[in-house]
């Protein structure tokens, strides 16, 4: 994958497709310490300690349609890569947080990608699930979170409506053009 963002659907779905009903998204990018760091929490079914030991092997998947599941071990490796880190911990019943930490001046990190269309998409695919994604830089930040969206709109107005849909598109990219002093990223 040539852009993170598409790292992040990918773990996103994997948190979809173990129940979760909560995903959170935290991209969180530090200048002076050269430091980008993703985390994708789930509340889905978690994984015990050997899934998580065999869950960064490509030749390993849950899924029956293909026999290689390449999703956390580009991830990973894009991480590694940059000279950051890896972690993924899991308890069954609890959850998952999957933790990239990259190093942006790296000569191979990948660009982040329009992370704001791919929280978009997960969430119009979505509309029974619930995100909270939260993008910083420094000390400044913005969140969108769809239980206070869901609580605004009521149970008449779904998350898929074409109005929503474009508002939570529109609210994110006002929002990190205000994070990044007007430019966009």
């Amino acid at each position: 994958m040539r852009e993170l963002s598409l790292n992040v659907m990918d773990i996103a779905q994997n948190s979809l497709s173990a129940g979760a009903s909560l995903t959170q998204i935290l991209v969180t990018e530090n200048l002076d310490l050269d430091r980008l760091t993703i985390e994708i929490v789930d509340d889905g079914k978690g994984m015990t300690a050997d899934q998580v030991a065999h869950v960064i092997d490509p030749f390993y998947t849950t899924r029956t349609t293909r026999k290689v599941g390449l999703g956390v071990p580009l991830f990973k490796m894009e991480a590694e890569m940059t000279g950051g880190s890896f972690s993924i911990d899991s308890t069954p019943g609890v959850g998952t947080r999957v933790t990239a930490c990259f190093v942006p001046s790296s000569v191979d990190m990948i660009p982040l990608g329009d992370i704001n269309s791919t929280v978009c998409l997960l969430i119009q695919c979505n509309p029974d699930r619930d995100f909270l994604f939260r993008r910083q830089l420094g000390g400044a930040s913005f969140t969108l979170d769809t239980r206070e969206l869901r609580q605004v709109l009521g149970e008449e107005v779904p998350l898929d409506a074409p109005d929503v849909t474009q508002w939570i598109g529109d609210y994110l990219s006002e929002q990190t053009q205000l994070l990044f002093g007007g430019a966009t990223s």
